[in-house]
């Protein structure tokens, strides 16, 4: 919850309770509550409204193809890695230890 510890929340309660008094803190709370129910709303109906304006604009349908699009490519490059170049790698990997192998002795 926002990266406040224990120690930092009842700390955070004492003050606030040094400050307003233990009759005022639930109203504050209360209005804290509504508050951030009513941010939680109005943010719900923003991103609706943005949502129904994408797909009447059809953004929402080109945005899930470019995705799919996307993520095609990604899966052959990644299939073409395994299949042709990881190989070739270890190979020369092995290589590599194969001539290095004498000289790590030497020393």
């Amino acid at each position: 919850m926002f990266g406040i510890g224990g120690g930092e929340l009842i700390l955070i309660i004492l003050i606030a309770l040094m400050l307003f008094g233990s009759d005022k803190i639930p109203e504050i709370a209360r209005a804290m509550g509504k508050g951030m129910a009513q941010l939680k709303n109005a943010t719900n109906e923003i991103k609706s409204e943005i949502q129904k304006g994408a797909e009447a604009n059809g953004i929402d349908t080109s945005m899930k193809q470019l995705t799919s699009t996307f993520t095609d490519e990604v899966e052959k490059v990644k299939s073409n890695l395994d299949s042709n170049i990881l190989p070739e790698v270890t190979k020369t990997k092995e290589d590599i230890e194969d001539l290095t192998g004498p000289i790590k002795r030497q020393r």
